[in-house]
């Protein structure tokens, strides 16, 4: 399987995970689940130019949001994948390990830290929240489990290519 296969197949694992923990963290915390129709609206508006929001709740709804948002969140998944496939590279990919997954899902909170929250209105860091602290560590642990799914999508593909090239599967024993 080549690595662009790889890092699709591993992305959209490892996000189905964290969408899987943004879920569990209502009745688990209390927390509600993430919003991308407000990442769709941001998206929207700079089609239109308009980067930066005071917030992004206040600006006007862009058709279709919801649906853009899911798709980038996904469509951002898969290239952060990418990033931990071209860093891993073939090593990785044939024995995934925890260290550089989570190196990888935790670094990607640098994203909505330094772009998507000051472009959003919520400052670097969710510095303008209600909650900041809060705000922070839901941030990070979405992207551990983001990492932790990274780690899982890189085993289970690997399980699927150990067996689908099994001389059982293959006709040969």
């Amino acid at each position: 399987m080549n690595h662009m296969t790889s890092a699709v197949l591993i992305g959209v694992g490892a996000t189905v995970v964290a969408d899987l923990w943004g879920i569990a963290r209502k009745p688990l915390l209390g927390v509600p689940t993430p919003d991308y129709g407000l990442v769709g609206r941001w998206f929207g508006h700079m089609l239109h130019g308009q980067f930066f929001h005071p917030s992004i709740t206040a600006s006007p709804p862009v058709h279709g949001e919801r649906a853009i948002g899911w798709i980038a969140h996904y469509l951002t998944g898969i290239a952060f994948a990418g990033v931990l496939v071209a860093v891993g590279g073939d090593v990785w990919l044939q024995r995934p390990t925890l260290s550089l997954a989570m190196a990888v899902g935790i670094g990607t909170v640098a994203a909505p830290f330094l772009i998507m929250q000051p472009a959003m209105g919520a400052g670097i860091a969710s510095s303008r929240n209600r909650r900041p602290g809060a705000a922070r560590l839901q941030s990070l642990l979405t992207h551990a489990a983001f990492g932790t799914g990274l780690f899982a999508a890189g085993w289970g593909l690997k399980l699927l290519d150990v067996f689908a090239t099994a001389p059982v599967l293959q006709g040969r024993l």
